[in-house]
């Protein structure tokens, strides 16, 4: 990516809503070869050939919820530190639950890099190419916990929140 504040809702939509073709020339094209990748259930530490593994997750989630709706809020971007920080919605639909979707919110953090680190040589000035050496999906418990338990499971978290909350209160009366 050469901007990656502009670019990046068009690579996520590609990695989940395109063919399997398509989701591997995107994984090819923008992570790096030993790319990172960290979610609430599955986890791909950075290892020589890790880009692989990214790319049976987005498979397989693309197997799991044929049907992804998905939108961009907001992007911020960390110039020194190369962080990306995305928001957004999307509504999963597991094809084995029949009528069930959970739409959730969620922050992505995407370290980059301008570094390919397929022997090529990084690219420097005006004209540089960031590529993504982790991801990092971060859910509120309230939005993860619609995925294991889609019908009352956010009240059960609501309820473990709330209760937690005033036992803070009860133990702190000052």
């Amino acid at each position: 990516m050469e901007d990656p504040v502009r670019e990046i809702p068009t690579v996520i939509q590609h990695l989940v809503s395109s063919r399997p073709q398509d989701q591997h020339r995107t994984i090819q094209k923008y992570f790096t070869p030993s790319a990172a990748f960290i979610h609430p259930f599955c986890r791909v530490p950075s290892y020589d050939g890790s880009r692989w593994a990214v790319e049976k997750i987005y498979q397989w989630y693309k197997i799991m919820s044929p049907t992804i709706a998905l939108g961009v809020e907001s992007v911020a971007y960390d110039k020194p530190n190369q962080k990306l920080y995305v928001t957004m919605h999307q509504t999963f639909s597991i094809w084995l639950i029949p009528f069930h979707s959970s739409p959730v919110h969620l922050t992505t953090v995407l370290s980059l890099t301008t570094d390919p680190g397929d022997g090529r040589t990084p690219t420097s000035g005006p004209a540089k190419r960031y590529y993504i050496a982790a991801q990092e999906d971060c859910y509120q418990p309230s939005e993860f916990v619609k995925f294991v338990l889609p019908w009352g499971g956010m009240w059960v978290v609501l309820g473990w929140q709330v209760l937690a909350t005033v036992f803070c209160f009860a133990i702190c009366k000052t």
